[in-house]
């Protein structure tokens, strides 16, 4: 059984497996939902539990290619005046750079655990998409609304967020950030799918 003084000890953000037939008093419940701790079944293992991404962000990675300086500049002043940590990985002129190289560079600081989540820009944010998608840990989603930003979190897990600076408002940019950032996935179903998208990682590098 997990109770209130259970779920104020664990960390925010942290997820944690119930056993089969154990229960979560109301006011845990309500610790939990506040300290956005996931809890999950032990039909999980704690492997497959750990790939859930961060519910609680402090640090993101941001990255973008010459197409992305305004967009980018809004996004970094915005999540610091949050009181977020963000690493701002280039580029920072209007010189041409490739996407794969920023896009990776950003998603390589989630993979290694250096940020909770990641946000990478391009022109249309498809190239930024496939190139983040190759580094293994990382999973990336390019959203251009709230809806897809919650699903791609949600029910996906995922934690690198691709914008489009041609598509996207700066505004409809920030908003798409904050529901990404502030979406948790919690389901068991949706953690399980994530260990067999390793699987499929792991398949093609052997």
């Amino acid at each position: 059984m997990i109770t209130e003084a259970d779920a104020r000890v664990l960390e925010l953000g942290s997820t944690v497996v119930l056993v089969a037939g154990g229960h979560i008093t109301p006011l845990a419940q309500d610790t939990l939902n506040a300290r956005r701790v996931a809890v999950v079944s032990d039909r999980l293992t704690e492997d497959a539990a750990g790939l859930a991404p961060r519910a609680d962000i402090r640090t993101v990675a941001i990255a973008g290619d010459h197409t992305s300086l305004a967009l980018k500049r809004a996004i970094v002043a915005h999540l610091r005046g949050r009181g977020l940590a963000v690493h701002d990985l280039g580029t920072t002129t209007s010189e041409p750079v490739d996407y794969p190289d920023t896009a990776s560079a950003a998603a390589d600081a989630v993979a290694r655990g250096e940020a909770d989540a990641a946000i990478v820009i391009d022109g249309a944010g498809l190239g930024s998409t496939i190139a983040a998608n190759k580094v293994a840990g990382a999973r990336a989603a390019m959203c251009l609304n709230e809806t897809l930003a919650r699903y791609a979190r949600e029910h996906n897990g995922a934690n690198v967020l691709a914008l489009g600076s041609t598509l996207v408002t700066t505004e409809l940019a920030l908003s798409i950030v904050e529901t990404f950032l502030g979406t948790p996935m919690r389901e068991a179903r949706y953690i399980r799918r994530l260990a067999k998208i390793r699987e499929l990682e792991n398949r093609s590098r052997s």
